[in-house]
């Protein structure tokens, strides 16, 4: 009876041992259910609209304005041709009108020659094209206007002799653009994609696109492969809708549907779609005169 019992015992224990090491059903371990899909696709949903609810919150960004009673006025940011005698060029950013601004900015570029008694700014206005006009505007301006009530941010101020001698490479590359009569409000081309094009063609600027720049990874040049827009680094980009960027002012960037998730380690900081840059600020980068 004692070995009988010893022998069942060992028995149990091998068959128990058998089937804790025994695989299990690969389905159950590889496929996840579709409850986990789902939190999944929440948790996903959730980081790309938390960014533009905080930026609605937060941001200089007001649904349902009036764009012909919305602010235009100057925001005292570039200097007044009177007391700059020097050449100046300056990229600012400002959020999108109405709701576009929850996720995006517009962008657009300001140039004054030495001894100029005012600014040109360049710029992509969609809207124009709505009236079979070209959507690439070059005219005298205010170079710090409010974008319809939106403040904007300077992104790159050149000065002096730096800045005489990228005007008029600024120039040929406003007027190398190729989508003069085309404007897509996503992916691109809009008009990040102008700005990002014109600052290729003068790295001088190293400007640093936000994050929220929609449009400015869709590239000009009809390929995959492009230098960054800083002209430190290269991106790859297919249709402006999936891509990187690796570059020494932009850090690293992931675009994914034509949002940008990424981290910049030599100024610590994250990037989010619709909030931007979380971190260390970055401060546009000056030349001397």
């Amino acid at each position: 009876m004692i070995c009988s019992r010893s022998c069942a015992d060992g028995q149990v224990r091998e068959r128990a041992s058998a089937h804790q090491w025994a695989p299990s059903n690969a389905s159950d371990d590889v496929w996840p259910t579709p409850m986990s899909w789902l939190r999944r696709g929440a948790l996903a949903l959730g980081v790309v609209l938390a960014g533009p609810l905080l930026a609605v919150s937060c941001e200089d960004v007001n649904i349902g304005r009036d764009w012909r009673t919305a602010d235009r006025s100057s925001a005292g940011l570039a200097p007044l041709p009177d007391s700059a005698p020097e050449a100046v060029v300056q990229v600012y950013a400002a959020r999108a009108f109405n709701w576009r601004g929850a996720l995006a900015v517009h962008t657009w570029i300001a140039t004054k020659p030495p001894g100029g008694d005012g600014y040109t700014v360049h710029q992509v206005v969609g809207w124009r094209r709505y009236q079979n006009l070209p959507v690439v505007v070059s005219v005298p301006d205010l170079p710090d206007r409010l974008w319809y009530g939106a403040r904007p941010d300077l992104l790159a101020d050149l000065r002096g002799a730096a800045a005489a001698a990228a005007i008029p490479r600024i120039e040929a590359a406003v007027a190398s653009y190729p989508f003069v009569r085309e404007y897509v409000l996503w992916p691109g081309p809009n008009s990040n994609t102008f700005t990002a094009h014109v600052a290729r063609s003068v790295p001088e600027l190293g400007l640093d696109l936000p994050a929220t720049a929609i449009g400015k990874d869709f590239l000009t040049n009809g390929g995959v492969v492009e230098s960054a827009p800083s002209g430190t680094g290269a991106q790859l980009s297919l249709y402006g809708l999936l891509g990187v960027t690796l570059a020494r002012q932009e850090g690293l960037e992931l675009n994914v549907l034509a949002l940008n998730f990424g981290i910049d380690v030599l100024r610590p900081a994250i990037k989010l779609p619709g909030i931007g840059r979380i971190g260390m600020r970055k401060p546009p980068r000056p030349h001397p005169s």
